[in-house]
């Protein structure tokens, strides 16, 4: 589980002890194709990760927004602010997912720090390359 984390942003720089433990701290579960696995404005806090599967993430009038592949990750917002999510994802092939609650994270960034400045940094990215379009 480790080894599939390491392949994903959010966690691009942990080390290998680092991944080890995000991966112990959460659980595999699968998913049906076509199953809502999160909805916007639901008070749910946890990170997934795509271990298998394709999903797609909706908008309330049910446009895509985007799709989801094994490697990416959704619920970062909710994970780190606790805030309601802010977008639905919905399984469009049987999935398998690592799910990281809040509780586990946040136990992890207070023991070792680095875990989470690692993280902000990467949101930082992501958060500066959504930006430049609207700059432009």
């Amino acid at each position: 589980m480790a080894q599939a984390l390491a392949g994903v942003p959010l966690f691009s720089g942990l080390s290998r002890r680092q991944l080890r433990r995000l991966a112990e701290a959460g659980r595999e579960v699968s998913v049906k194709e076509g199953s809502r696995i999160v909805g916007e404005g639901e008070p749910e806090d946890d990170l997934f990760v795509i271990l298998e599967g394709e999903a797609r993430v909706v908008d309330r009038a049910g446009r895509t927004l985007s799709r989801l592949l094994p490697g990416d990750f959704f619920g970062e917002i909710s994970l780190l602010d606790g805030g309601a999510r802010t977008a639905t994802v919905l399984a469009e092939t049987p999935m398998a997912l690592l799910k990281i609650d809040r509780a586990g994270v946040a136990r992890i960034v207070k023991e070792d720090p680095g875990v989470g400045l690692r993280m902000l940094e990467e949101l930082a990215r992501r958060l500066r390359r959504m930006e430049r379009p609207l700059a432009g």
